[in-house]
């Protein structure tokens, strides 16, 4: 294994506007904004998202470009599917700022590495098309352990170049906490350390990464990597979050099945306590069968640990 204290120089404090904020809300005050997540709607037509989200009274949306699913933009969305996208949210009265893209940066090949970079530098252009403000990056699904030197400075110069193009587009990136995952037959998903789950890769990439790049919190994902570790690495983010995730995982065999937040152990309200976050934290209901009655769960769990809350 590569150690992530391995030394790499410095780069440059980005200022200006979009840095990250750290300013702290606590249960119960008003002023803790919840929106809704798009990965559970991900197989079913996007004006159901707003359709959906409406009837629950959501103002904040996430979307998705890419990746194949039904319920996202295409690759490359064309400047009708801009139009058709942003004349949604104008009928159904809901802020779509948050855009999630698929990526790895850590992958072994040279080549695919910057074919991926490519796709993901065309999609943030595409993202603020359509209204984007933050966008939601993965580092990469390799393995900790398996990270090599080489793979690191790649994974670095990556992030270094979109987050150059973000802040021309008034944009800000957020990498989201997610281990490696491997699929077992029974659904369940064994989670592995990656380099945004593993505490000391963490420290590595906060020292390193351009200071504009901020972190998509998602304590559920930590969990799901150390379930001892009620930390969920709050400690090393806290001041780098720009986005949020509210989910939970369920143990299942071997490994985790997703679910609401409320279903299972994770107790978000000392996480709220502690998170300086002041943006907008969306619930992330992955499961496709019930959509709406988890949302309703997560709602309802909300409202025990944080009651205040408003949809914006």
């Amino acid at each position: 294994m590569i150690s992530c204290r391995s030394a790499r120089p410095s780069v440059a404090p980005v200022s200006g506007p979009l840095a990250p904020r750290s300013v702290a809300f606590l249960p119960g005050v008003p002023g803790m904004i919840v929106g809704c997540g798009e990965w559970g709607f991900r197989n079913v037509p996007m004006e159901e998202h707003f359709r959906i989200s409406e009837g629950f009274g959501f103002r904040f949306l996430e979307f998705g470009i890419g990746g194949g699913q039904p319920g996202r933009l295409p690759e490359e969305p064309g400047e009708a599917d801009v139009a058709e996208f942003r004349a949604l949210g104008e009928r159904y009265g809901i802020n779509t700022p948050f855009c999630c893209l698929e990526n790895d940066f850590t992958l072994a090949a040279e080549g695919e590495h910057e074919a991926m970079v490519a796709k993901v530098l065309g999609q943030l252009r595409s993202a603020r098309s359509c209204g984007a403000t933050h966008v939601r990056l993965f580092a990469g699904f390799t393995p900790a352990a398996d990270m090599t030197e080489e793979i690191w400075s790649r994974l670095f110069s990556a992030f270094e170049g979109c987050e150059s193009l973000c802040a021309e587009l008034g944009m800000e990136i957020a990498i989201e906490t997610h281990g490696a995952l491997e699929f077992g037959d029974d659904g369940s998903a064994v989670h592995i350390n990656s380099v945004t789950t593993d505490r000391e890769c963490l420290g590595r990439l906060l020292e390193n990464l351009p200071s504009r790049v901020g972190f998509n919190y998602d304590p559920g994902n930590i969990k799901a990597v150390s379930p001892g570790d009620h930390r969920y690495c709050l400690d090393l983010l806290n001041d780098r979050i720009n986005y949020c995730h509210l989910k939970d995982w369920h143990p299942r065999g071997d490994g985790w099945v997703a679910c609401a937040i409320g279903d299972d152990d994770l107790d978000y309200g000392p996480v709220f306590e502690r998170m300086k976050f002041d943006g907008v934290c969306l619930i992330e209901y992955e499961p496709l069968d019930d959509p709406e009655d988890g949302i309703q769960r997560s709602l309802d769990y909300l409202a025990r640990v944080a009651p205040g809350f408003t949809l914006g």
